[in-house]
């Protein structure tokens, strides 16, 4: 197949997970003689090309008020107006439609469309070609992405958000398939009511980092340290497993890796204690898991799948997470890891003096880490699955939903 891949950013631009599966699926599929191409936003005018680890990666500059990564606080007024354009930016539906002719891809998999907007699906669309759309967040119901505002995760779609979002779930009928990284993930939006014309999947991200056969650690004479590792941003929780670490976990150390905002990290610091709790900056996941016996993630708002603590448990660490999204289908209460929420703040300090506490139960935990996330590790799994959604879509366009395939023709 000829698949291009859309997506916000692409390599070495990397926002999040969705970035790091996104280049485990576009080099996976190269290496399995798939013709891949690669379409995301730059900070370059124009059409940027180049090959990278042998996908040919094209790289636009965005059609909006400007480049959402530079680290520019542009103020809130010119932020809504970035996203008023970035509900049907015409402007980046012209430049897919121009890729569309060059590439001659046989079908489009799109994943964060944030700097594309839904216009994507319409370029799509005209070219006569099938739509797979994979989730990864939630930007389809809200701009941000994390239904996140205020300190609180949102219950309701509030009113902003419905006005910038009005028209999408009656654009997505036109989606051929739908893919949710995770159970919630999916689940959110079709509840949401999109995606009603589309034959949907659920398809967990594998990891090249947990494939590897880690040793389990060693148990070693020094204090207990928890970790945490990700982007130092309001709605991960980082201010909540400080101040609860703080209040509970004595004898022991708090490790922070990740980057943000220099203005939140300073607050960050302000008030961690320096003698317990240690900004390391930007780490490797797997060095940093090394240096850790337990990871935590505290998660504001649901996370669309957890890469962190599907890796964290690979490493055969007991992971503290939030009952949310899809960390809940990754961590298993008292068996892999332990769960906690934030409508209950007391809930992640009873978690960490929990472990800090019992050995016992932590090297429980710890023992059976890996065993739990094991059917979800695999890359190859991905890619296998993601090539049956790819070729069963070819198959069946124009095919109403809910006829039966013969498994012998995917």
């Amino acid at each position: 197949m000829r698949v291009l891949l859309l997506n916000t950013l692409y390599a070495p631009h990397i926002g999040g997970g969705a970035e790091v599966m996104l280049q485990n699926m576009a080099e996976g599929l190269r290496e399995r003689g798939h013709d891949v191409h690669v379409l995301c936003t730059g900070p370059q005018a124009g059409l940027q090309r180049e090959t990278l680890n042998g996908v040919q990666v094209l790289r636009s500059g965005l059609r909006n008020l400007y480049w959402p990564f530079d680290e520019q606080d542009h103020g809130s007024l010119k932020r809504l107006a970035w996203h008023a354009l970035d509900r049907y930016n015409g402007g980046m539906r012209s430049v897919l439609a121009k890729v569309l002719k060059q590439v001659e891809p046989d079908v489009v998999v799109c994943h964060n469309l944030s700097g594309w907007s839904i216009s994507a699906w319409d370029a799509i669309r005209a070219a006569g070609l099938p739509i797979v759309q994979i989730l990864h967040d939630q930007y389809l119901t809200c701009p941000r992405g994390v239904r996140y505002h205020k300190g609180r995760h949102c219950e309701q779609q509030c009113t902003p958000c419905a006005l910038l979002r009005r028209s999408h779930a009656v654009a997505s009928t036109h989606v051929d398939a739908v893919v949710g990284v995770s159970r919630f993930q999916l689940d959110a939006l079709l509840d949401a009511g999109y995606f009603s014309a589309s034959r949907s999947h659920v398809v967990y991200n594998g990891s090249p980092l947990a494939e590897v056969n880690v040793v389990p650690p060693a148990n070693v004479r020094r204090p207990l340290r928890f970790g945490f590792i990700g982007a130092l941003t309001a709605n991960k929780g980082v201010e909540w497993l400080i101040e609860q670490f703080q209040a509970r976990g004595d004898d022991a150390s708090l490790l922070i890796a990740g980057r943000g905002d220099s203005a939140y990290v300073n607050h960050l610091k302000s008030i961690a204690d320096p003698q317990r709790v240690h900004f390391v900056g930007y780490r490797k996941a797997a060095e940093f898991f090394a240096e850790i016996d337990v990871a935590v993630v505290p998660s504001l708002a649901p996370e669309s799948f957890g890469l962190v603590a599907l890796e964290a448990c690979a490493h055969h660490l007991p992971v503290i997470a939030s009952r949310m999204g899809g960390l809940a289908e990754i961590v298993q209460d008292q068996v892999n890891g332990l769960l906690c929420s934030p409508a209950a703040p007391d809930s992640l300090g009873d978690a960490i003096e929990s472990l800090l506490r019992d050995p016992g139960l932590r090297q429980r935990l710890a023992g059976r880490a890996r065993e739990c996330v094991e059917p979800m590790l695999s890359v190859q799994r991905m890619l296998d699955e993601y090539e049956a959604i790819l070729r069963q879509t070819l198959l069946t366009r124009g095919v109403p939903h809910g006829t039966a395939i013969p498994v012998s023709t995917l």
